[in-house]
């Protein structure tokens, strides 16, 4: 990790009482820092020349304009009689504050899951700062929320047989909450499974609860408290939703989980928010979702977004269980 580029005069700390209008400022430079990686990270990139990308807009449900970026390893190869294959609908990283789904290590990321034979949708929703303006909760899952539904009312079309909703890290947030959403709102037939890598689902004001052990096990490796302070300040700016489920999902009971289709959930040993998603695993056990943790030892925040060329074994792990995942969920539906 020292050898990453990293430019020295970029704010990396801050403390957990900053204002929101600083808390914007560290957010924008958090994605300048980001951005002055994208062009090493872009020449880095494996040939994807087997897949065949598009960009399709669709309208939100807030009647804003949401670009979907798809990755669709069957029209490369001119055969219109190919059966259907899973669907990955995939909400990028960023804390649900910065980053795009243009950004290197989302393009990379999806590319990569498509090329596993699966069909891949991401969704450039709004974020809650950065270069895409200021759009707090839940302008971000209301985005999340429209792509699924309009990927689910194009089934065939798009000919598909499973739908399943992916993220890391604020976007592992997003795909979770985007299905207690659908739960809550009657439309959670249309979501398959949930594959969310490293999810931010705890968010923090104050105090932590005494069971996420890794908030004190692991602060300062890749993350600090007033760090997701910031992040959580951007999204919810007034602080009416710290333990509303859509938010923040950590705080989901079993009337908003139950029901929920299948989850993998994706945790790293050495991650600030490690805990959380066992902790959420727990949850959704009890009320009789179908849920499995895993946690990777020795492990950093989603590394394999993150380093790549540097844990090829373990990209191959993770694209593997997607994979895996994604078919037997389209098993379930036959």
């Amino acid at each position: 990790m020292a050898s990453m580029p990293v430019d020295v005069s970029t704010p990396m700390d801050i403390s957990e009482s900053a204002s929101y209008s600083d808390s914007l400022e560290w957010v924008s430079a958090m994605e300048d820092m980001m951005a002055s990686q994208n062009e090493s990270a872009v020449a880095a990139m494996p040939d994807f020349s087997n897949l065949a990308s598009r960009k399709k807009t669709i309208e939100g449900v807030d009647g804003n304009d949401i670009d979907l970026y798809i990755e669709d390893p069957h029209a490369s190869t001119a055969n219109e009689s190919c059966d259907p294959r899973p669907c990955i609908v995939h909400m990028h990283g960023g804390g649900m504050a910065f980053t795009t789904a243009q950004f290197a290590g989302a393009m990379r990321w999806r590319k990569s899951v498509a090329s596993q034979g699966l069909l891949v949708i991401s969704v450039e929703f709004r974020n809650s700062g950065g270069e895409m303006g200021n759009h707090p909760f839940p302008a971000g899952l209301n985005d999340c929320a429209s792509a699924v539904q309009w990927v689910h009312a194009h089934r065939e079309e798009l000919n598909i047989s499973s739908l399943i909703v992916s993220g890391e890290s604020g976007g592992g947030n997003l795909c979770v909450a985007t299905a207690i959403k659908a739960n809550m709102e009657g439309w959670v037939h249309a979501i398959d499974g949930v594959f969310a890598i490293a999810p931010m689902i705890f968010g923090y004001y104050n105090s932590v609860p005494a069971e996420l052990v890794s908030w004190q096990e692991n602060e300062g490796y890749q993350g600090t408290l007033g760090m997701t302070r910031a992040m959580s300040r951007v999204y919810d700016p007034e602080g009416e939703h710290q333990r509303d489920p859509q938010a923040w999902p950590y705080w989901a009971g079993a009337e908003e989980l139950r029901g929920l289709p299948p989850h993998i959930v994706t945790n790293y040993e050495l991650d600030l928010i490690r805990d959380e998603g066992a902790s959420f695993v727990r949850r959704l056990q009890a009320a009789e979702v179908p849920a499995i943790s895993r946690t990777i030892t020795g492990a950093t925040h989603v590394v394999e977004l993150a380093m790549p060329d540097l844990v090829p074994e373990l990209v191959d792990e993770t694209l593997a269980s997607i994979a895996g995942f994604a078919h037997r969920a389209a098993e379930a539906n036959r």
